[in-house]
Parts: structure tokens; C-alpha cells; sequence
């Protein structure tokens, strides 16, 4: 506790010093938005939009402070009382935990935002994001579903016409992999690649997503006990843990040096939308790639479900004018503007009309990459309603490192081990 409270006085000094306090008046807004750069290039486009329609009503437009994240910085200004008005880049797995602090405006007490709620998002979204006191304190915004990237030519140079759909064909992938690729007793290619640091959010592109996928959607946390403890992780974890000890996936970090993926090292990689920009820019002559679903346990029936990566819109309690605020944020989603949004940035809008609506159209016709995630779209999950959902996801990592990476542990043992651990934190 104490080393956490250091780090809030730490993150806290770095707000007051990087951004100037956000009381404003009730006829004008300030707006936060990510650091990523297209983001920001929409960001200004919204805002413009906005003040050269609303004469009086200026909104105010910066990124997120600089930090070692968005999220700590966040964390820090939510401490230092130095929130903006609104907010574009929120975690989904905050808001449970602002909300209970009370640092969040119950949108859904705002005139017109469950009509709007309802136009826009199915039931399911909606249920997911209604926190455990009844009310809605976010906008579904964006998503970037995990997918299965894979090099189409590498697989053909294994005598595969497709991608593998199940762990038994991914792994078989694996063994032929390795079999072809070794020279001297060394794997010069390796199937796939995922990272073995124990930092939480990294559990979003192996453990997490394979998950969903192989439980259909289920949760981590339901209320205030950890209800992973199931087949599910214990396939995950298996599965995972025969990737490494196998060797069909490198122990070492392969991030730091030339991108592995388009120079052909490895196969496949578990990863999201933004890929296909990097992969244009940068891909040899002659290369080319798909995305698949990520794989399922061979028994696997039904949807096959994955992270969303979700990132939602939040109006703080530090704002002057919260239905002004709201106001804005409808104007941000509006439809003609989230076309915008989608060709500025490639991130898909929450929206149940993504693959219906013709101004969608338009834009996958131009852009085929993106449909297999607009197709996954109805399938992504968000994390789950817990105001530690972080730590939860901590003590994931942990257990994964000893079992996966190391192989210290049985997949149950670690499952089990990891259950136990959460349940602690979640009964504090």
C-alpha cells in the first residue's frame, strides 16, 4: 500500500506540473483525448466542427498528458482534481472503479442518452457496460478486436491452404515449423510470438483473448469473486505453456530488433487493426498476410468471441456543465462523424450498424483488410465491471509466467493458484 500511495504522489505532481487545472465554465469544455496520432488528427476535426457550429459553447482540446501511461495519468489527475470535462481514451476496466469513487457523471441521467444508447449499441453492449450500481457512466466507443494475423505464403510453404482454426492445428502447425526451420539443433522460425513479460495489460494479446474465445465470452469476475477457475483457462494455460516448452514460440524478446512477423521469422501473431497500417508501410515485395479468428480448444462450438480492446468516452464530476458535455459527445458519435473517424484512423466505432449501414460500406469496400474485424465486431468482449480489475489481471500474469513461460506449474495448479490470489484481492 504504502508503494502505491508513492506512486499516486509521484503521478500526481506530474499532472500538476504538465497540465493547467480543468474548472471551466459552464459554456465552455475541456476535451482529453489519447496520444495516438490519428487520434488526435479526429480529435481537432471534431472539435473545429463543433466550435464553428456552437458559437459561445467552445470546447477546448488537448492530448493526454505525456506519462509512462494513460492510464496512470488518468489516475493522476483524477487524485490531483485536475480531470478534464470529457475524456475519449477511457479503459473500460476503470470505469468500475471511478464510478464507486464517485469521480463520473451517470450519463444515463442526462436528457436523451438512453435513446441514443439504444440507437447505437445491441442489449449485450449495453449490459456490459452498466456498472453494479444500475447506471451507465460510459459511452461504447471504439474497439480493436484481437485477431490471428498470419503469413500466407509461409503457411503455403508448409503445405497450408488455411489458417489453423484449433489449438490441435495450430500446434501441428507448430511442429512443422520448427521441424523445417532448424539448423544445427537452432529454430530459425518459430510459429508465433508472444510477449513473456508479466506486465498486466500484455495478458490482453495471449491469455485474454484466447479466453473469450475458448469459453464464449465469459468473465473473469462476476461481482466480487473470480469465476476463471474453469476448463477454459486450463486449456488457455495448456495450450500456451505447449507453445513454450515445445519451442514453437522464442522465450527471448523479439520486439526490440526487426519486425518478426513481416520478416518472415514467424507465422503468426495475436494481434489488432493497427496492424495493417505498420504491415503497408513496411511489408516486403511479394508479402502478403490475412487475419483469422483466434483458435479455439478442438472442441470448440458457437461464436468464437475475443477482446475488443475497448477504450470509451467519460464525462468527469469535475465538470461544469455535464449535459453540455454530453451534447458534445453526441456530436462526436455522430454517424457521419465516426465515417470520419473510421477513415482517419481505422479503429471501428461501437456500433451496431458498422456492417449495414452504407456509409460503412463505402469505406470496407476501399479497405478489405478491416472486414474480417468489422465481422468480428459483434464478437469482442470488455472487461469485466471491477474496480481491481487491474490487479486481477496482475495476478494472472504471475501465475502465468511460473506455468506458461517457465513451466514451474501445471496449468490447474496455476489456475487455481491465480483464482485464489484474485478472490484476495477482490474481498479488500
Amino acid at each position: 500500500m504504502k508503494n502505491i500511495n508513492a506512486v499516486l504522489f509521484l503521478l500526481t505532481i506530474l499532472v500538476f506540473t504538465s497540465c493547467k487545472s480543468s474548472k471551466n465554465s459552464q459554456n465552455g469544455l475541456l476535451y482529453w483525448s489519447s496520444n495516438n496520432t490519428d487520434e488526435i488528427t479526429y480529435a481537432r476535426f471534431i472539435v473545429e466542427k463543433w466550435n464553428k457550429e456552437n458559437p459561445g459553447k467552445e470546447v477546448k482540446f488537448q492530448p493526454v498528458p505525456e506519462g509512462q501511461s494513460s492510464e496512470e495519468v488518468i489516475l493522476a489527475a483524477v487524485v490531483g482534481g485536475t480531470t478534464p470535462d470529457v475524456y475519449s481514451n477511457m479503459w473500460q476496466g476503470d470505469v468500475e472503479y471511478y464510478a464507486r469513487a464517485g469521480k463520473l457523471v451517470a450519463l444515463d441521467t442526462l436528457d436523451g442518452f438512453i435513446e441514443f444508447l439504444a440507437d447505437r449499441c445491441d442489449s449485450a453492449v449495453i449490459k456490459e457496460v452498466t456498472s453494479r450500481d444500475g447506471h451507465i457512466y460510459q459511452i461504447p466507443w471504439k474497439i480493436n478486436p484481437i485477431m490471428m494475423i498470419y503469413n500466407v505464403n509461409f503457411l503455403k510453404e508448409i503445405g497450408m491452404a488455411k489458417p489453423p482454426r484449433t489449438y490441435s492445428e495450430f500446434l501441428s502447425m507448430a511442429r512443422t515449423i520448427k521441424e523445417k526451420y532448424q539448423e544445427n539443433g537452432r529454430t530459425k522460425k518459430w510459429a508465433g510470438y508472444a510477449e513473456v513479460q508479466v506486465t498486466w495489460w500484455q495478458r490482453w494479446f495471449d491469455y485474454y483473448p484466447l479466453y473469450l474465445s475458448a469459453s464464449g465470452g465469459a468473465k473473469l469476475v462476476e461481482g466480487d469473486t473470480a469465476v476463471f477457475d474453469n476448463k477454459y483457462s486450463v486449456a488457455t494455460f495448456s495450450f500456451l505453456q505447449k507453445l513454450f516448452t515445445n519451442n514453437y514460440f522464442p522465450t527471448d524478446r523479439l520486439s526490440s530488433g526487426q519486425d518478426p512477423f513481416l520478416s518472415g521469422t514467424i507465422a503468426t501473431r495475436f494481434t489488432g487493426p493497427w496492424e495493417i497500417i505498420h504491415a503497408e508501410k513496411f511489408k516486403p515485395s511479394g508479402f502478403t498476410y490475412g487475419f483469422a479468428p483466434i483458435p479455439v480448444p478442438d472442441d470448440h462450438t458457437g461464436q468464437q468471441y475475443t477482446y475488443g480492446d475497448t477504450k470509451n468516452l467519460v464525462i468527469f464530476k469535475t465538470c461544469g456543465n455535464p449535459q453540455l458535455a454530453w451534447y458534445f459527445l453526441r456530436e462526436f458519435c455522430k454517424l457521419e462523424n465516426e465515417v470520419e473517424f473510421l477513415k482517419m484512423t481505422n479503429q471501428l466505432p461501437r456500433r451496431k450498424d458498422l456492417m449495414t449501414d452504407k456509409l460503412f460500406a463505402k469505406y470496407f469496400k476501399k479497405n478489405p483488410m478491416m472486414i474480417p474485424f468489422a465481422l468480428q465486431a459483434p464478437y469482442v468482449i470488455g472487461p469485466d465491471n471491477s474496480p481491481v480489475l487491474k490487479e486481477v489481471f496482475d495476478v494472472i500474469s504471475a501465475e502465468y509466467e511460473q506455468c506458461v513461460i517457465y513451466n514451474k506449474k501445471s496449468p490447474e495448479s496455476a489456475v487455481k493458484d491465480a483464482a485464489h490470489s484474485a478472490n484476495l484481492v477482490l474481498m479488500q
